[in-house]
């Protein structure tokens, strides 16, 4: 069974615990960074979670499990009928989409997401997403057999974007990285090495105010995990407690023309009004995130064996 590791704050302070049914066992040491937890608390997360919990769920305060200085590389159109939806073939796609959002994006995953003032496109995206636990230096060759060298855990991200950034902009680090647009957790899934397996067999599912948006399962992915790494490490390092995000499932509010009709419209319309013409189009659509939404996604396989909780953040202005 995967372990489930928490960070959160309590009577002014932050520790670390393994989420357990009916509480959290803490641990014994401080670990100031997600990077510090892996390389020096194995030990104390394997004895707590053997250990009855000790503090209830409702008196702390769940925080990221993910902690800042860190690197959140993203991979973008990832799961078949996401690619459908945006006009690509995934059997014609022969190379991984990468980018990064910032760490000032990193959010609780029971909290708040503002929306700014000048967005209006607001937009969620739920991801699987990999904490790493070694350094990469240099390419490396990863495998099914030994991507746990190189992944230490799992967690739920939010990939909040800001549309009406992103698009008109082509801005995409920018449009997804205003403060909060990351939220992260509950859990910080360790996994066993033999329980990589579930990495191809977990269900995706994300929620507005109970309506279901996205639901997909990772057998989905294009581009796996292993075969990412390794395409990600020929350009760029990696360090412990780093985050990749690996894409999201069809069903955001983003939705885009046909690829004739956006060459058309990209022949025919000068740019200023072509991004005008996208906005009016895009703010018809109810989909788009507004103060007051309510936003759930979980991550799981079948069995619980591999659980990452549920994350709950409610929109604001």
């Amino acid at each position: 069974m995967a372990t489930n590791l928490v960070r959160f704050a309590k009577d002014g302070a932050t520790a670390w615990g393994v989420a357990l049914p009916g509480g959290i066992s803490p641990l014994s040491g401080t670990y100031a960074t997600t990077a510090d937890l892996i390389a020096n608390g194995e030990a104390d997360w394997r004895q707590a979670r053997t250990v009855a919990p000790g503090v209830d769920f409702t008196a702390v305060e769940l925080l990221s499990p993910v902690t800042a200085p860190a690197r959140l590389l993203c991979q973008g159109a990832n799961y078949r009928q996401h690619m459908i939806e945006s006009g690509v073939n995934p059997d014609d796609k022969v190379f991984n989409m990468f980018f990064e959002k910032s760490d000032c994006s990193l959010n609780a995953p029971m909290g708040k997401v503002a929306r700014p003032a000048h967005v209006r496109l607001l937009d969620y995206e739920i991801e699987l997403a990999l904490v790493f636990r070694a350094a990469i230096t240099g390419p490396v060759t990863v495998t099914e057999s030994n991507l746990a060298d190189y992944v230490f855990g799992l967690v739920i991200a939010n990939d909040v974007s800001a549309r009406d950034v992103q698009l008109p902009q082509m801005q995409f680090f920018k449009g997804k990285s205003y403060r909060g647009f990351c939220p992260v957790g509950p859990h910080l899934a360790v996994l066993e090495r033999e329980e990589f397996r579930y990495l191809d067999h977990l269900s995706l599912t994300l929620a507005v105010n109970g309506e279901i948006r996205q639901q997909d399962e990772t057998a989905n992915l294009v581009f796996k995990p292993a075969e990412t790494i390794t395409e990600l490490s020929t350009f760029s390092d990696v360090a412990p407690g780093d985050l990749l995000l690996t894409g999201t499932p069809s069903g955001c509010a983003l939705r885009v023309p046909p690829p004739l009709v956006r060459k058309l419209t990209q022949l025919l319309l000068p740019e200023k009004k072509l991004w005008a013409t996208f906005g009016r189009m895009q703010a018809r659509r109810p989909q788009y995130l507004k103060p007051g939404d309510v936003v759930t996604a979980s991550i799981a396989s079948a069995d619980r064996v591999v659980d990452l909780g549920e994350q709950r953040v409610t929109i604001t202005a």
